[in-house]
């Protein structure tokens, strides 16, 4: 389980009357006494202080305050509590569209160096990262077992080796992970097939988690032997290291997620929120960004994406399955296909 270090407890803002949302992780790059700079992100902090510090020593009179939380925790802080941050930077691609979408986010003009137009959203909403979701697997659980090529060959392994996958299947809890219900969203409209997946999944018994490093970590403990829908960046901290980890790039279709900031209109430093933004989007900032997710989002900072690779659009489509009635539909098919006689 995630540990929480920190809870911000804000009461201003709301004329008095307390509120909070839970941090998971905070650090601060940069000198004492410089301009701060505040960013709340569902970014891994180990996976990007390489960019915060960078950052840092190139603007010695500015100082980054990253705290990371929860995709849902962030859009509560933001929308709900409406706390100041400078920078607000999340995966979960449909709540960023629909805080820009709702009025939270400011105009800005950060250099974008050639940022693709399907990866920005008026001038509110920039992508800064192209983030591929995989599907892991543990070779030994696999065994003498081909490895899947597409979502049809994972279900056929599942159900014709129910023993060896019994509680063994991992994958995002839609219910409380952001990130977790805006891929099961896109995954229903791509493909019928999912559904079926979801199906043999719940009949195995799958196991839910709220993010793709608890995933991980339970893998390559033994406890998984498959997690399906990870973000790409997780899994490349332990690879090549880890000659258990299988990455699994579907063939039938790869989603690739836009992780993506915004500056938000209350931001008390909007210039410092814009500066790091701009940073961001810097070939020295992608190539970082690029190495970690495995593909890169801006042409020439990395890899180009596979042929199999269906980025998702910054668009107010995302906003489909935000309507209540879609969401308890869409909740309720997952919950019946995960919990079974």
């Amino acid at each position: 389980m995630r540990q929480i270090l920190a809870a911000i407890v804000l009461t201003a803002l709301l004329g008095g009357a307390a509120a909070a949302f839970e941090v998971e992780k905070e650090q601060v790059f940069g000198p004492e006494g410089g301009e701060e700079i505040r960013v709340i992100s569902t970014t891994d902090l180990e996976s990007i202080a390489g960019v915060m510090q960078g950052f840092a020593e190139d603007n010695p009179g500015q100082r980054v305050r990253y705290l990371q939380a929860s995709s849902m925790e962030l859009f509560r802080a933001v929308s709900e509590e409406l706390a100041e941050f400078d920078l607000v930077m999340s995966s979960a691609m449909d709540l960023q569209m629909k805080l820009a979408n709702d009025g939270f986010a400011a105009s800005v003009d950060p250099r974008r160096n050639g940022l693709p137009s399907w990866a920005q959203w008026r001038d509110q909403l920039f992508g800064v990262a192209l983030e591929p979701v995989l599907t892991l697997a543990s070779r030994q659980a696999l065994g003498d077992l081909p490895v899947p090529r597409t979502r049809r060959d994972l279900i056929a392994m599942l159900r014709e080796y129910p023993d060896r996958f019994d509680r063994r299947i991992a994958s995002y809890d839609p219910q409380t992970s952001g990130v977790g219900y805006f891929l099961i969203s896109q995954d229903s409209q791509q493909s019928e097939g999912f559904w079926r997946l979801a199906e043999v999944m719940g009949r195995l018994n799958a196991r839910l988690f709220c993010c793709s490093g608890e995933m991980i970590e339970e893998l390559r403990a033994g406890q998984v032997a498959v997690a399906y829908n990870v973000v790409a960046s997780y899994a490349a901290r332990y690879a090549p290291d880890d000659p258990d980890l299988v990455r699994l790039a579907l063939e039938d279709y790869t989603f690739a997620i836009i992780r993506s900031a915004l500056v938000p209109r209350n931001a008390p430093n909007p210039e410092g929120g814009t500066a790091l933004l701009s940073y961001l989007l810097s070939d020295e900032a992608q190539r970082v960004v690029a190495a970690a997710s495995g593909v890169a989002l801006i042409p020439g900072t990395g890899a180009e994406p596979s042929v199999h690779m269906r980025p998702i659009r910054l668009d107010t489509g995302l906003l489909v399955y935000d309507d209540r009635l879609r969401r308890a539909g869409l909740l309720a098919e997952w919950n019946a296909a995960m919990v079974q006689p």
